[in-house]
């Protein structure tokens, strides 16, 4: 063979295998979009236009697990917990709220109906069933209201930690609720200086940092910071109503899976009173799981106990 007609064979298969694989991506794209979203690589676009960052760790036969952070976090902020189930053979799937993280930043939709729909397009986009739905502060109250408003059709389990359930603010039917002036600090504090208030919350509150015997960890409080000021501004200032002023007493009557709710007793950003114990009265057969001493961040503070507990719940 000479050598031009080598050349126009290379050339030849190049083009096909290009054709080929653009026709995957195609034929991919429109069985996702079948299903209200479109699927990229570690992104997921919905309905809306959003774009949702993920990460899909473990095996993909494992039982599946997802994740929903807090404000204002990502998912990084739930990395010890997706390490070590995946460790154990389960499939782990996190994605970054919409405003957070490398997720897009819209203007509007940062709302609890906009989170609860992101989270049913990531596990419409990857087909995941049979999921164990776990939800940290905010993202407790994102697994509340997917569930009010989705079902659970793919859902085999719940988890809730540290979270915001049933209505964090004080209202005439929430008399024992946080008051609003607390809310409306917050987001003066985030108009004046944001990157001052995210220290502030992780130096303090947020770890226990401001009880007298504890000890600071940098690592932790810068790990907060970052994960904060990569979210958008008016995303993270509309989220503090969402997780404040949305009432999801009607979204978690109607959980109909085994559901465990875990909470630390020192937890000064959501107190357990107000929303674990409460919760846990609410949804019919729910586990209640009181750390004692246990700060808001006790994913971190409180990991090890934190992943064995997930683990054996889903395990039963």
């Amino acid at each position: 063979m000479s050598t031009l007609n080598r050349a126009l064979t290379l050339a030849t298969l190049t083009l096909a295998a290009a054709v080929t694989a653009q026709a995957s991506q195609i034929a991919g794209a429109s069985t996702a979009a079948v299903l209200g979203s479109e699927r990229s690589e570690s992104y997921v676009t919905t309905k809306d236009g959003v774009s949702l960052y993920y990460k899909d760790w473990g095996p993909r036969d494992g039982q599946v697990v997802t994740f929903s952070h807090g404000w204002p976090l990502s998912s990084d902020s739930w990395e010890s917990q997706m390490m070590f189930l995946a460790s154990k053979g389960y499939r782990v799937v996190a994605h970054d709220r919409r405003g957070h993280g490398r997720s897009s930043q819209p203007w509007e939709g940062n709302d609890m109906d906009h989170y609860a729909d992101d989270l049913s397009a990531i596990l419409e986009a990857l087909d995941l069933k049979d999921a164990t739905l776990i939800g940290f502060s905010t993202g407790g109250g994102e697994v509340a209201r997917y569930i009010g408003r989705h079902g659970t059709g793919r859902v085999k389990k719940a988890v809730l930690v540290a979270s915001v359930p049933p209505q964090m603010l004080k209202t005439d039917s929430n008399p024992n609720g946080v008051p609003l002036e607390v809310f409306d600090g917050l987001r003066q504090a985030s108009l004046e200086n944001r990157s001052q208030l995210y220290l502030d919350i992780a130096s303090g509150p947020f770890f226990g940092y401001n009880r007298p015997g504890a000890t600071p960890s940098q690592g932790l409080i810068q790990s907060f910071w970052a994960q904060g000021m990569q979210a958008g501004h008016k995303n993270t200032y509309d989220s503090i109503a969402a997780f404040s002023a949305t009432d999801f007493r009607e979204d978690l009557e109607k959980f109909d899976v085994p559901t465990l709710v875990i909470h630390g007793d020192d937890d000064q950003i959501v107190p357990i009173d107000t929303s674990a114990r409460a919760s846990a009265a609410i949804v019919k057969d729910a586990k209640l799981i009181v750390y004692p001493g246990a700060p808001h961040g006790l994913a971190d503070t409180h990991k090890d106990r934190l992943n064995q507990d997930l683990l054996d719940f889903l395990e039963k």
